[in-house]
This record gives structure tokens, C-alpha cells and sequence, in this order.
């Protein structure tokens, strides 16, 4: 019972801070595109500083190594999920220009404005490297896999006529170099302890700057949801089957691979880690899916019916996670 009241108490603490940004937008408070500057602040400079913050202060090169178990978990979970919904949305025949998008939502995780702030809230700093894991094969799968399925369902094409070009700069997003950038430092540690010995660095700006990143994430989020407008809200069938696979599918097929790891393969992970990849499994869908609906023709309307509703539903749903995760 304690676990459901500490995840309680955490996500109203995320409910308040989005509700600043809600409140702040519906108010007026905000001029036009300043949502768009809050998200390439995030993104770019804050984002990157943390994580390169987070890496040192809480790895090791011998703890870094021990990431790639959770590596496989995460591909392996995605990969599978994708393969799942994939057979589902022919089954129950759903029109093109929902099913790419139906694919995607219940496979691809908003593992940054909502995915960290809720990690940290829950589990501490600590997490961020954990979490890191599933956001880089998350990202890769969502911007290459991700964009071939929407793409091939694009209602204005033949059925395979829709010719998909990458973007390689999705693949090696702004955040991961934060992570690149604080490899050497992790491996060389006279590197490490000269920068430890610049204390307006590593003990003051750096911490500080990175740890922006929650609280305007958060508040990101309440302005997307004013703008998106709470009543706009419908819940038709393939909504709620979208609702089912990214709270209960995905998280499911996590939680089933990582036992099956520990009981068949004698794989253990670091507890926290273990937390962070079902949790994630289980965040609101990327934020970035209307975008992509109107990339390719798909249906928006659907896209940021089912962006708001996992984006609110998710406050039900972590909570139920974390009283479950006990019992693993």
C-alpha cells in the first residue's frame, strides 16, 4: 500500500506542475510559439545537460556495461508489440489512415516530457540512465520502423506506393549527445576529476541547468493539453483499443520478457531498471504522432484525440503499475 501512496503523491505532483502550464496558457499568459521555444529549450540545451549530469554523478564504467540486457529487453518488447498490433488492426479491419497511427501509438513512448519527469519523480536521478536505454531504442525504432508502418498506410497511396525517406538526424537525436558527451568522462577519470575539481561546473550550472528539464517538461505538456482542449476528448472504439495496448499490452509484454529473462536466462537487473522499462512501457504515446498523421495523410483528428487521452489517462494507470510491480 505504501508503493500506491508514494506513486499517488508522485504523479499529483506532476498533475500540479501541468496544470501550471494549462492554467498559464488558458490565461493567456504565453505568447504565440512560445511552446515551440519552451520545447527546443527542453530538447536541446537542458535535456543533454542533464543527462551527461546524470551519467556522471550516478555511473561507472563497470555499471555502464550492464545496460545492455535492458537494451534487448526494450527491443525486443517494441519489436514484439509492433508484430501484435500489426496482426490486431487487420483483424478488426481498421480503416487506413488510423492503422499506422494505431501501430504507433501503442508502441512508441513520449519518453521525454512526460516519460523522464514521472521516472524521476518515482525513482530519483538515479533512473535517468535506465531510462536513457529504452528512450535511445525507442527513439530509433519510432523514426525508422515507425515512420515506414504510418507511411505505408498513407490513404492517398497504393498500398506499398508511399516511398519513405529518413531523416538520419532523428536517429541521433540532440539529448543522446549528453550521453556521448559524457562517455569519455565515465572511462578516463583523470578527465573526470578535473572536471569534478571545476565546481561552478559540475557542482552548481551544470546540476542546475539539467535539472530544468522536469518542471518545464511538465508544464510543456499542460500547455499542448489547453491547446489541444480537454473536451475535444472522444473515446470511440479504436481509441479505447489504442488506450488498451499502450497501458496494458505494452507494459504486459515487458514485464512477460523480463521474467522469462530472470526465470530462463538467470538475467537479473538492478531493480530500479527493471521499474523504468515497465513504467515506460506504459507512458502516454509520443507527442510528435499528429505530426506524422499530416506527414502522411492520416487521420490528426485520431492522433491528437489519443495524445491527449494517454496523456491524461496515464495518471490512473502509473499508479495501478506500481502497486502490480510488487508482486513480480
Amino acid at each position: 500500500m505504501d508503493v500506491f501512496w508514494n506513486a499517488i503523491q508522485s504523479v499529483l505532483a506532476i498533475i500540479l506542475l501541468m496544470a501550471v502550464g494549462y492554467f498559464a496558457q488558458s490565461k493567456g499568459y504565453f505568447s504565440e510559439g512560445f511552446s515551440n521555444s519552451l520545447s527546443k529549450l527542453i530538447m536541446k540545451i537542458a535535456l543533454p545537460v542533464s543527462i551527461f549530469n546524470s551519467m556522471l554523478e550516478r555511473f561507472n564504467s563497470s555499471q555502464l556495461s550492464k545496460l545492455a540486457a535492458g537494451l534487448i529487453y526494450v527491443i525486443l518488447a517494441i519489436l514484439i508489440g509492433y508484430l501484435i498490433t500489426s496482426y490486431v488492426v487487420k483483424i478488426l479491419k481498421v480503416p487506413r489512415g488510423r492503422r499506422g497511427l494505431m501501430i504507433q501509438a501503442i508502441n512508441g513512448a513520449n519518453t521525454v516530457f512526460i516519460g523522464m519527469p514521472l521516472n524521476t519523480a518515482l525513482f530519483g536521478q538515479t533512473s535517468i540512465p535506465y531510462l536513457l536505454v529504452y528512450y535511445i531504442i525507442n527513439t530509433i525504432i519510432v523514426w525508422t520502423l515507425g515512420v515506414w508502418v504510418i507511411a505505408q498506410d498513407d490513404p492517398t497511396t497504393g498500398e506499398n506506393g508511399q516511398k519513405v525517406k529518413f531523416d538520419l538526424s532523428h536517429l541521433l537525436p540532440v539529448p543522446l549527445y549528453g550521453f556521448i558527451a559524457s562517455l569519455p568522462f565515465v572511462y578516463i577519470a583523470p578527465l573526470k576529476h578535473a572536471y569534478e575539481s571545476l565546481t561552478f561546473l559540475s557542482q552548481t550550472f551544470v546540476p542546475e541547468l539539467g535539472s530544468l528539464v522536469t518542471p518545464l517538461s511538465l508544464i510543456y505538456i499542460g500547455i499542448m493539453l489547453s491547446n489541444f482542449g480537454l473536451k475535444n476528448m472522444k473515446f470511440d472504439s479504436h481509441v479505447l483499443l489504442t488506450l488498451g495496448g499502450r497501458f496494458i499490452l505494452s507494459p504486459i509484454i515487458m514485464v512477460v520478457l523480463i521474467l522469462l529473462g530472470v526465470h530462463l536466462f538467470g538475467v537479473q537487473l538492478n531493480p530500479v531498471f527493471q521499474q523504468t522499462l515497465i513504467i515506460q512501457s506504459a507512458t502516454p504515446t509520443l507527442a510528435v504522432l499528429p505530426i506524422m498523421a499530416n506527414e502522411y495523410h492520416g487521420d490528426v483528428k485520431f492522433a491528437t484525440n489519443v495524445v491527449v487521452s494517454t496523456s491524461v489517462l496515464f495518471i490512473i494507470v502509473v499508479p495501478i503499475i506500481m502497486m502490480l510491480q510488487t508482486f513480480l
